[in-house]
């Protein structure tokens, strides 16, 4: 369901993304988390492209985690980190639209949907819509 990420995966791109973290971090561009269940990696959330107080939520995660609640979870603590503790008055995120849950979980942490274009999925090999919603930090 990734748009940016080929598949299968190439392993050297992943590590170089991995080794980047820590200095994405330290600059405030990036801020990473593994989903945990039981003390095993089953996804990812972040928020990344962070400047002038803005960011963009993402998450994925393996599919035999899908349709447990990890998305939401794990997206709301970030959404609360992003800002309190990063201090963005604004996040963006997208899914493709016949990822139904993601839009679900997107709604429910109160994002708006703003618009939805065609795109190219890289993990596809096919163009894809892309729906893209924003959410402003509440006053």
């Amino acid at each position: 369901m990734l748009r940016i990420p080929t598949f299968p995966p190439n392993y050297e791109d992943i590590n170089c993304w991995f080794r980047q973290h820590r200095e994405e971090w330290a600059d405030g561009k990036a801020y990473r988390f593994a989903i945990l269940d039981q003390s095993r990696m089953v996804g990812l959330v972040d928020i990344e492209s962070v400047a002038d107080g803005e960011g963009v939520l993402g998450y994925w995660l393996e599919r035999e985690a899908w349709g447990q609640g990890f998305a939401f979870e794990a997206a709301a603590a970030v959404v609360r980190f992003a800002f309190e503790t990063v201090g963005l008055s604004k996040i963006r995120a997208a899914h493709a639209s016949d990822n139904q849950a993601s839009g679900a979980a997107l709604r429910k942490l109160g994002f708006a949907r703003v618009s939805s274009e065609r795109r190219f999925s890289h993990s596809r090999r096919e163009d894809l819509t892309q729906v893209f919603y924003v959410l402003r930090k509440p006053s």
